[in-house]
C-alpha cells in the first residue's frame, strides 16, 4: 500500500520531525530533512522543499526518478519526531553529518562549527597557534567544498573577487573551520567559466578563479595547520573572502 500522507491525528502527534529518504534498491539514505505535516512526502511529488537549491533539487529528484522508473517506492523513514523546531534543527544537522554522499547541499544548522570530525581535528581547531600575516594575502573559507574536493580545487574558484585587485596578492590561503588547510601562489586569474573550471555548475562571468601552485615549504610552515586570527573570522559574516595585510 502506497502511503503519501499522514492522517490529521498523526500529524498532531508528530509535531516537528526529522526524516530520511531511502533508496529501496540498496537501502542507502540519500536525503535528510526536517519538517511538519506531510513535508516528508513532498519530495516524491517533485516539489522543491525548504532549503533546496537547484543543484540539490536536481540531484535528489534524479534519484527519486530512478527509483520510480524501477517500479519501486522511496522509503520514508521518520528518524525522530515529537520535537520542537530548535531540537529538530540540531537532530537534522547531526544526521546529515552521519550519512556521507547525501543529496543535501545545505549541511544543517550549526554544522560549520559543531559538525562531525575527528577528535584530533577538534583539538587542532581550538589549540593551534594563530598565524601572523607576513605578506599581503587572500584568505578564503572553502566551506562545504571541503567535503567534495581536494584543497586546491576547493579554493581556486570561483569567487566574487575583482581581478584587478587580486593580481596584487601573491598568496592565497584556504581555511576550513578556522584552520588553514593549504597555501597557494596564483599564477593566473581566469573568468569563472565551465571551460576554466569544469566543476562549476554554470558559467559565472562575474566570478574569477586562479590557476596556481603550492606555496614554497617555508611559507606553508608559517600558515598551514595554524588558526585564523579572530579578526578575520567575524561571526555571521557571509563573505568567504578576506584580504589580509602585514
Amino acid at each position: 500500500m502506497t502511503v503519501d500522507h499522514f492522517p490529521p491525528e498523526v500529524i498532531e502527534e508528530l509535531k516537528w520531525y526529522v526524516y530520511r529518504l531511502v533508496d529501496p534498491r540498496n537501502g542507502e539514505t540519500f536525503y535528510v530533512g526536517k519538517g511538519k505535516g506531510n513535508r516528508v512526502f513532498e519530495h516524491v511529488k517533485g516539489i522543491k522543499v525548504g532549503d533546496d537549491y537547484d543543484e540539490d533539487h536536481q540531484k535528489k529528484q534524479h534519484r527519486i526518478n530512478q527509483i520510480q522508473s524501477a517500479g519501486l517506492e522511496v522509503g520514508h523513514i521518520i528518524h525522530r519526531h515529537g520535537m520542537a523546531e530548535s531540537t529538530a534543527k540540531s537532530v537534522e544537522a547531526a544526521l546529515i553529518g552521519a550519512y556521507p554522499g547525501l543529496a543535501n547541499k545545505v549541511r544543517g544548522e550549526g554544522s560549520e562549527k559543531y559538525g562531525a570530525r575527528h577528535a584530533k581535528e577538534i583539538i587542532a581547531e581550538h589549540t593551534a597557534e594563530y598565524f601572523t600575516v607576513e605578506e599581503k594575502l587572500i584568505l578564503i573559507s572553502i566551506g562545504r567544498r571541503w567535503h567534495t574536493h581536494d584543497v586546491y580545487e576547493a579554493v581556486r574558484g570561483c569567487w566574487k573577487i575583482n581581478k584587478n585587485k587580486a593580481k596584487y596578492y601573491k598568496l592565497v590561503l584556504a581555511h576550513y573551520r578556522g584552520l588553514v588547510r593549504g597555501a597557494y601562489r596564483p599564477i593566473e586569474w581566469l573568468p569563472g567559466t565551465k571551460e576554466n573550471f569544469p566543476d562549476a555548475g554554470n558559467d559565472e562571468p562575474d566570478r574569477i578563479g586562479f590557476v596556481g601552485e603550492e606555496a614554497e615549504r617555508e611559507v606553508r610552515d608559517k600558515y598551514v595547520g595554524k588558526r585564523v586570527p579572530a579578526k578575520y573570522r567575524k561571526k555571521g559574516a557571509a563573505n568567504p573572502i578576506r584580504y589580509c595585510y602585514p
